[in-house]
């Protein structure tokens, strides 16, 4: 894989104006089309009477991916054509491409796929006088925590804390709480404004919902001054159809796709076709960016089966190794790369979400963590009343039949796995006790009233061998009904209730959270011990007991 050249592609301020330019193989003039670029500044965007700027670009050839349409403009007030616009002043400015061919429709409303910054919806964006963040002097000591140390805790920006300055603010929090890693759901562009994010448009910047890119830098920089790792949801295997590199060949009516199209599995809205290789060199540039200007720790992969085609295939396995030996080469870099660097040890954190094979994407890749639904399946089993499944349970709890380190082509990777009894794709744990029915099925809540029965599941899931992970407000009880398909899921706004935090259920949750935490954190045998499993129906399944134990050196713990 090659990183594709970031500094010829997407918006670029420069001295005496602002630099354009994309890929668009197989779009040349000789078909007859011309790229044109529409900007405005962003506070006449809704004005009737202030139409964006249009520009023609001009077209080459790149060696290496054909087709490049490039231009520059340049932003001053005397070329305003309303005296009343903001044309020529420093902010932001929003903007979009459009191929015009003299025998069809116009093709507009195109998304940069390389822009930095967006607006609202399909609007890419760039700022004058942009300025990026200065990263603390502690970024340069920053380390990413071992493997085994991590306690996860996935939010989504917007639901957790409204945007990134107040999600700032809660850092804090979550740093008391014992927490050192976020799983933060993706915050690539999407068009919708009320979105999960898994159906990405632009994937270099941070949607606007959230803030920009300079917002998300100061987002990791204060959660690492507070020993608290980063990694971001990438969604490499489907996107929306209004990604360009799907949209503009299916307006042009093209039977193939230099991008898109069926590759492994074909889940969830347009496919990317990793056989292409600008699809497999866009997503590795993706991985470096992020990596490089942002400082994350690592990626949690969506959907892996949608391009899972094996160890020594050119999809997940092929974009995992290259993200990591690039990161082992840049040892002797110094800087910020050397925040994975610890003896031996490389902590990037690649996680695959591939809940059809976890312990084979363990076994055949460079992914060192994976998420599994299997814990959670038994426990929810197990919460509807089913005795006979307790073993299950004690047996997912110690991880069985998960690989602890793989060595592939010399590098040795520790490897794990996490536990969970809640994330983001499943209802409240406490809705499997009972539901409360307010109008509708959108609008269902667990019993909090029974939250104790949930108290056994994150006394396991807290002391079980992984990587433990929260789920936003899990800590104090938070108890939404997640429908199991349809839009509901994905397009409903549910904020997390902080005023839970303070009545008397989510007090006695929290209190015990942090005791687990705290035991986690300060005890080696829960993040490193021998986990063994006392699997006997007669002695205690039979009495609705489940019972393991920890152990590392002479320090031994039972939980029951």
């Amino acid at each position: 894989m090659k990183l594709l050249p970031l500094d010829k592609l997407g918006a670029r301020e420069v001295a005496d104006g602002v630099e354009f330019g994309l890929f668009l193989p197989w779009v040349s003039p000789s078909d007859g089309n011309k790229v044109w670029i529409k900007v405005i500044h962003e506070n006449d965007q809704f004005l009737q009477d202030i139409a964006p700027n249009e520009f023609e670009l001009t077209h080459s050839i790149d060696p290496e991916y054909g087709d490049y349409w490039s231009g520059k403009i340049n932003i001053n007030s005397s070329e305003r054509t309303n005296p009343n616009s903001a044309w020529g002043n420093s902010g932001k400015y929003v903007y979009r491409y459009c191929l015009r061919r003299s025998d069809r429709p116009e093709i507009d409303w195109i998304i940069d796929p390389f822009a930095r910054e967006f607006g609202v919806g399909k609007l890419s964006a760039f700022t004058l006088g942009y300025q990026d963040h200065v990263w603390s002097s502690q970024e340069e000591n920053w380390k990413t925590p071992a493997l085994n140390d991590l306690v996860l805790y996935e939010l989504m920006i917007n639901e957790f804390g409204g945007d990134i300055d107040k999600t700032i603010e809660r850092l804090d929090y979550l740093a008391d709480l014992g927490i050192n890693c976020i799983e933060v759901m993706p915050v690539s562009n999407v068009a919708l404004t009320v979105d999960w994010g898994f159906l990405p448009i632009g994937y270099f910047g941070v949607d606007e919902r959230f803030g920009n890119r300079k917002d998300l830098q100061r987002f990791i920089d204060a959660a690492h001054q507070r020993k608290i790792a980063v990694i971001l949801d990438a969604v490499y295997g489907h996107t929306s159809d209004s990604f360009p590199y799907f949209y503009i060949y299916q307006k042009l009516g093209y039977r193939e796709n230099p991008f898109m199209g069926a590759f492994a599995k074909d889940l969830f809205s347009q496919s990317t076709d990793f056989s292409r290789k600008f699809t497999q060199d866009f997503f590795f540039t993706v991985n470096y960016l992020w990596l490089d200007r942002y400082h994350v720790d690592g990626f949690r992969y969506d959907c892996v089966p949608n391009y899972w085609d094996g160890a020594t295939g050119k999809g997940y396995a092929n974009l995992t190794y290259h993200t990591y030996q690039t990161v082992k080469d840049k040892k002797s870099a110094g800087g910020h790369w050397q925040r994975f660097f610890n003896n031996e040890d490389i902590n990037l954190i690649q996680c695959a979400e591939q809940l059809e094979g976890p312990k084979e994407i363990l076994e055949q890749t460079y992914s060192n963590c994976t998420w599994q639904n299997e814990t959670l399946g038994a426990a929810k089993t197990v919460a509807y009343g089913n005795q006979d499944q307790l073993a299950n349970l004690g047996f997912r709890f110690g991880l069985d039949g998960y690989p602890e380190e793989v060595t592939t082509d010399g590098d040795k990777i520790k490897k794990t796995a996490l536990q969970y009894i809640e994330n983001h794709d499943h209802s409240r744990f406490v809705c499997n006790f009972g539901i409360i029915n307010r109008d509708n099925d959108l609008l269902k809540e667990g019993d909090r009233n029974l939250w104790y029965k949930v108290q056994p599941y994150l006394i396991g899931m807290l002391t079980a061998k992984g990587i433990p992970m929260l789920w936003q407000g899990q800590e104090f009880g938070e108890n939404y009904y997640l429908p199991e398909q349809g839009f509901g899921r994905v397009m409903l706004f549910r904020p997390v209730r902080w005023d839970y935090f303070y009545d008397s259920i989510g007090k006695s949750a929290i209190a015990l959270v942090r005791k687990l935490v705290k035991l986690r954190r300060q005890q080696s045998q829960f993040r490193n011990g021998n986990y063994f499993f006392y699997n006997h129906y007669d002695r205690y399944h039979s009495k609705n007991i489940l019972l393991f134990s920890r152990q590392y050196g002479d320090t031994f713990s039972l939980v029951f």
